[in-house]
């Protein structure tokens, strides 16, 4: 008997026969995990990690958030080790990170509140801004009267303790204000103008855009001030100690400054014109593109310093060169 089919090969089935069952398999599409992705940022010099969704979820339309959006390519150019290079204060960055985190502001003593609000400016975290002014409308509790009922309770010879007090944008110009303790306090936007701060502690405070024009700050101890952008025009400095003072952009002509200290200190493009800087002690000082037309440097030390673009004209008396030698 012959099989079914001549060449061997299996029957066909029959055209009325039932369809055979077939089994698809479909694989399910793969999870698009780019807005979970980690990323590394490096942030002038100081390293984050942490995720896209952290970076865009809490303010969309921050600029924060367009520059690591899904369909964004390359949010920013890479280091060597592919961390996105930002080109901010660092200091700044975790407390901007954590608000991205869990939505509160959160800072230490030594983080100024003031230097948050700039960078939440910067990054577009209106959100953010909007919390920290409400954090600094609430935590001044001290004004011009409260002052004044303290002052005038008090020997001026007494330290007065305000130590990290904030007093960001009070007025206290023109008050006697000798001998307080403003340590680690906020003074940023604070009228000091023509006031008497001789002998006050003023280590590592917050001065940032204050006007001090005319003040006086004989003696005055400001290791590590913060004075950034601050005016200290015709102002009284003699035998203030500013060293590692952060005095980036600040305007100090015509001040009198015999014998003060600003070893490390950092006067980038500061306005320093017709400065009396007699015996003043800048070795190791940032003077990059500062204007020092005019002033009288006689004894004084720049040993070390950064004059570089450092405008040095019309000088009361020539520099010699024991004076800058490393």
């Amino acid at each position: 008997m012959e099989p079914p089919n001549g060449t061997g090969s299996p029957a066909e089935p029959a055209a009325d026969s039932e369809p055979v069952a077939r089994t698809v398999i479909r694989t399910a599409p793969e999870p698009d995990g780019r807005a979970e992705r980690w990323v590394t940022l490096n942030v002038g010099g100081e390293i984050f990690t942490t995720t896209r969704l952290t970076l865009t979820n809490r303010e969309p339309n921050s600029m924060i958030a367009r520059m690591f959006a899904q369909d964004q390519l390359k949010p920013a150019e890479q280091d060597a080790q592919g961390a996105y290079l930002i080109d901010r204060n660092g200091h700044y960055f975790r407390p901007i990170l954590d608000y991205l985190r869990h939505g509160r502001v959160i800072y230490d003593r030594h983080v100024s509140l003031q230097g948050i609000l700039e960078e939440a400016r910067y990054y577009g975290l209106d959100g953010l801004a909007r919390l920290i002014q409400e954090i600094e409308r609430a935590d001044v509790s001290l004004t011009r009267l409260d002052f004044i009922r303290t002052l005038v309770t008090s020997s001026h010879t007494t330290e007065l303790r305000f130590q990290g007090v904030h007093l960001s944008g009070i007025n206290l110009s023109k008050l006697d204000l000798r001998n307080i303790n403003f340590k680690y306090a906020c003074l940023s936007h604070c009228n000091l103008s023509y006031a008497n701060l001789s002998s006050c502690c003023l280590e590592r405070a917050e001065l940032r855009c204050a006007n001090l024009e005319g003040a006086k700050l004989h003696s005055v101890m400001a290791a590590c001030a913060d004075l950034q952008g601050a005016k200290l025009k015709c102002c009284d400095l003699t035998r203030c100690s500013l060293e590692n003072a952060n005095m980036k952009g600040a305007t100090l002509e015509g001040s009198v400054m015999e014998g003060v200290s600003l070893r490390v200190a950092n006067l980038k493009s500061a306005n320093m014109r017709n400065c009396t800087l007699n015996d003043a002690d800048m070795a190791g000082a940032n003077l990059e593109s500062c204007d020092l037309t005019g002033c009288n440097l006689k004894g004084a030390n720049l040993r070390g310093a950064n004059l570089k673009g450092a405008q040095l004209e019309k000088l009361v008396t020539p520099v010699h060169m024991s004076q800058i030698d490393i």
